[in-house]
């Protein structure tokens, strides 16, 4: 499986992009909010990619960490129209959010449909777990 990135130029000029964007005309957005502490505590520096599998491949199409908030807001992500008469069933794009917390080892693998013109929002808990008494460490 090869893996490009929508940063790169040559990509966004290629035949591969061209035809997933024919497939995904509008946009959909998404909202990242990572968390521990029971949700009291927001966990800035988790590293989020977004990518997507098309055709074999896998398209990268956001790389970033979130702020002293524990916010990624706003990601624009390619999504299908929404076709009027068959709401019970819309269209959607599948992508893959990796998370990473590099302090800690963090690998966390969520998939997330995108909808035209919906925002949607990955909660992402950053939880302390004990080793033995009295020692955390983060998950």
């Amino acid at each position: 499986m090869n893996t490009y990135n929508v940063n790169d130029n040559d990509f966004l000029n290629s035949s591969l992009y061209k035809e997933f964007i024919n497939k995904n005309p509008s946009n959909g957005y998404l909202r990242i909010r990572a968390y521990s502490a029971n949700e009291a505590l927001p966990v800035q520096g988790l590293k989020v990619i977004i990518s997507t599998e098309f055709n074999g491949n896998n398209i990268i199409f956001f790389e970033g960490e979130t702020n002293n908030s524990g916010l990624i807001d706003r990601i624009s992500l390619p999504a299908p129209k929404s076709i009027t008469n068959n709401l019970d069933v819309p269209d959607k794009t599948t992508y893959e959010i990796l998370a990473t917390y590099p302090e800690e080892n963090l690998n966390t693998v969520y998939s997330v449909n995108m909808y035209e013109g919906i925002c949607v929002v990955q909660n992402i808990n950053v939880a302390p777990k004990t080793l033995e008494a009295g020692v955390f460490r983060w998950q």
